[in-house]
């Protein structure tokens, strides 16, 4: 086979760079342009019938933005993260509960949408779970991320590299996710104070994370060689990290893309490593399963695939 002239080269490398950045561009720039409320799950609660009327009246409102449910106990239904906020119907008027923690945006976003309840006076704002003090915007919870993923693509990839025995990879991906949760953890809350929660929880939610996404970088590397570490890089990393919503939320993005989003490795340990900071663990069982699932497939991946087994033999025998 012939080798392309330089010339060729160098234009085809500029054309593929630049194919791919108007691949890029729209992928961050079009759910970030179109950030609104879609099935956003909030509640009522109060006393019946005007419980109902005004969830009938907030759904009507702003046909597919919320998705508007009465409930008993209010404050109960975000902490446990079945919704983001409620109004309160009490004697002194409407009150809005809310979890600045869950997503300062939609907390920005309710806050907003519902000031008209008061019918010209201010609507009271109870932060049922607000974000950690050093951090009030949550700017730092979703700048965290950018490291740690990172991170665990790179550690992905130099065990690809590097380690030649498929149990040695598995012990560097494992001894990695468990060092990376407890050093993660310990940077973020009692270094910069901007992680609450606790330490053991916080450690093993980005543990799972670093587990999650390192193995399954490298278990398409041992499954496909290296274009392997490429697919990961554009799935899980680029594409991950836009459909994410760690800056705002899942329900804030196109659909079905901020659905898709909680099943990539991001999106779903954002999730969990939020509601381990601040909800106890709580809602996040889904995102757990898909987590532990890629960090499972991967390390099957890893020992199974052209990269493990098959080189471990090669190199012994």
């Amino acid at each position: 086979m012939s080798r392309l002239h330089p010339v060729r080269l160098a234009l085809l490398v500029a054309l593929a760079a630049v194919a791919l950045q108007v691949l890029l561009v729209p992928l961050f720039v079009g759910p970030a342009s179109h950030i609104e409320p879609r099935d956003l799950p909030i509640a009522v609660a109060g006393p019946q019938p005007a419980a109902g009327q005004l969830a009938a009246k907030l759904t009507a409102a702003r046909p597919g933005a919320f998705d508007v449910r009465v409930v008993a106990d209010a404050d109960a239904a975000i902490r446990d993260r079945d919704v983001y906020g409620a109004v309160v119907l009490g004697d002194a008027g409407p009150s809005l509960h809310i979890a600045t923690a869950a997503s300062p945006t939609v907390a920005t976003l309710l806050t907003q949408a519902t000031a008209e309840l008061g019918q010209g006076a201010p609507v009271p704002v109870v932060d049922v779970v607000p974000t950690d003090p050093d951090d009030p915007r949550g700017a730092a919870f979703g700048a965290a991320f950018l490291p740690m993923a990172i991170t665990a693509m790179l550690a992905g990839v130099l065990t690809f590299f590097l380690v030649r025995r498929a149990a040695a990879r598995v012990l560097a991906i494992g001894a990695f996710a468990v060092l990376g949760g407890f050093a993660g953890a310990a940077v973020q809350r009692f270094w910069l104070g901007t992680l609450p929660g606790d330490y053991l929880a916080v450690a093993a939610g980005i543990g799972l994370f670093a587990l999650a996404l390192s193995a399954a970088v490298a278990g398409l590397g041992a499954l496909i060689g290296r274009a392997g570490l490429g697919v990961g890089a554009v799935t899980f990393f680029l594409v991950g990290n836009a459909l994410s919503g760690v800056n705002a939320a899942p329900e804030l993005l196109p659909q079905p893309w901020g659905a898709v989003g909680q099943f990539l490795p991001i999106g779903a340990g954002a999730t969990v490593l939020r509601s381990d900071a601040y909800f106890g663990g709580r809602g996040a069982g889904m995102q757990v399963a898909v987590l532990s699932a890629y960090a499972i497939v991967g390390l099957i991946l890893v020992l199974s695939g052209r990269g493990g087994l098959s080189r471990t033999g090669s190199a012994e025998s």
